[in-house]
């Protein structure tokens, strides 16, 4: 019983080839400076919630990250960006 288990385990092959890998595409662009007066460019790192969205979900490395979360948060605070949404 526990040979079937193993050989079982053994057989499986897992394709980690389908993913592809995350990239920063403010390194990949060059972008130096996110513009918080663009809230059409900054609701794409923010979910249907609200939220931010977490770096290991955007790909964004984690100086820029700072700097989208901080652009977002200015945004949010002259009201170009909502807080939360009001769907429920």
């Amino acid at each position: 019983m526990k040979s079937q288990f193993n050989s079982a385990l053994q057989n499986e092959s897992i394709d980690r080839s389908s993913k592809q890998k995350k990239f920063c595409r403010f390194k990949k662009s060059g972008i130096k400076y996110i513009d918080y007066k663009d809230p059409m460019f900054l609701k794409q790192f923010i979910n249907d919630q609200g939220k931010i969205l977490p770096r290991r979900i955007t790909g964004t490395s984690l100086k820029y990250q700072k700097k989208v979360a901080q652009a977002i948060k200015r945004a949010r605070h002259l009201g170009l960006l909502p807080y939360s949404t009001d769907s429920q």
